[in-house]
């Protein structure tokens, strides 16, 4: 009969990772708190540590994004200005 693979909810990954970072407790400590194989907890910090600066700048890149979409909508914005004004003058204003 396989073995099934248990899996873990990315929030308790997220507490495992953090303690480690910490290190306040070994490895071994923390895997008994938390009820996990001592190596998932290495592995873990690891993969968290990896992926900070991920975190940070995409934080960044959608904060350029967002300022990106406002700048497109004043433009819509001031082309429609322009364009009411054009078909105004023009006698097109239906």
């Amino acid at each position: 009969m396989p073995r099934v693979r248990k899996s873990y909810p990315a929030s308790l990954k997220a507490k495992v990772a953090v303690e480690a970072i910490k290190g306040m407790k070994t490895a071994a400590q923390i895997a008994q708190t938390f009820g996990v194989p001592p190596n998932l907890v290495a592995n873990w910090k690891k993969q968290a540590l990896e992926q900070l600066p991920e975190v940070f700048s995409a934080g960044q890149a959608k904060q350029q994004a967002e300022d990106g979409k406002n700048e497109l909508y004043q433009q819509i914005g001031r082309l429609k200005v322009e364009l009411d004004f054009l078909k105004k003058k023009s006698g097109l204003a239906g």
